[in-house]
């Protein structure tokens, strides 16, 4: 699919208006399935962030779906959903149990060798560090309070972040927090999301963004942890692009255009009973 676009309507280094160049792209679409950003803004003679917006404007029309380096066909169905609001705590913790349980049993699976890990704030978290009772000669570091006590007398050294405390979710952040754990390297995170788009992760709060930001940026292994209620959600804060994760643990497969846009982005799919 690489290479010049197809469209005979398209003519070379052709600057087009905003409708014009919209409906190239979806013509392009309709002709191959995808369109590529580098390819697509050269055949029009614009630049590849002009392209981008006419991407993210089609995308909010349900027009197409992006992805890594550009766009393909929308999904006949499961539309993107914004969250307003974040659920209460015990509300999250009650939904998809069952699933947050397997996708513990997965992800504790990964840590064999880890030495260092970072547990970010979240219900699927905190059911995996339920599990790491006997996870010997590692130190864990989090930025929640019910991760921290539920580790209290096990086996691991805990560490907790110290900054301001967020009433209800227990998650520790600000500024202190993250100067603190932005100093360290961890050998693997576990990151708690609210959503996943062909966009990247998204989260309900700043403060807790800041610190999944941290796990991002200072953990060799980035493994986010989402049940499939999580797909094509969106909420208020972006946390980050598809590929600051390497790995992604959850308990169905995702939609097709989701899939390929995480495996575009490089995140190996772990899938909650299949061999770690």
């Amino acid at each position: 699919m690489a290479g010049r676009p197809s469209s005979e309507a398209i003519a070379s280094g052709q600057v087009l208006a905003a409708q014009g160049r919209r409906e190239a792209i979806l013509r392009e679409i309709a002709e191959r399935g995808i369109v590529q950003i580098g390819p697509m803004a050269s055949a029009l003679g614009v630049s590849a962030m002009t392209l981008r917006r006419d991407l993210e404007e089609l995308e909010r029309e349900g027009r197409l779906a992006r992805i890594r380096g550009g766009a393909v066909r929308p999904p006949a169905w499961e539309p993107v959903v914004v969250d307003v609001e974040e659920p209460e705590f015990q509300r999250r913790m009650g939904q998809a149990l069952g699933a947050k349980e397997a996708i513990a049993a997965q992800a504790a699976g990964l840590l064999d060798e880890v030495r260092t890990l970072a547990l970010d704030v979240g219900t699927t978290t905190l059911c995996l560090a339920r599990r790491l009772s006997d996870l010997r000669q590692a130190k864990i570091f989090t930025n929640n309070l019910r991760i921290a006590q539920a580790l209290a007398d096990a086996a691991p050294e805990v560490y907790l972040a110290g900054g301001r405390v967020r009433p209800v979710e227990q998650a520790v952040g600000g500024p202190a927090a993250v100067a603190q754990f932005g100093a360290l390297w961890f050998d693997a995170a576990m990151i708690g999301v609210s959503g996943i788009t062909a966009d990247g992760f998204y989260d309900y709060s700043f403060e807790d963004a800041d610190l999944k930001r941290i796990y991002f940026t200072r953990a060799t292994r980035r493994i986010v942890l989402a049940d499939s209620g999580k797909f094509n959600r969106r909420s208020l804060v972006a946390v980050g692009r598809l590929d600051e994760a390497t790995d992604l643990v959850t308990d169905a497969p995702p939609p097709e255009p989701l899939a390929r846009a995480l495996a575009e982005a490089g995140v190996r799919l772990h899938l909650a009973g299949a061999p770690a």
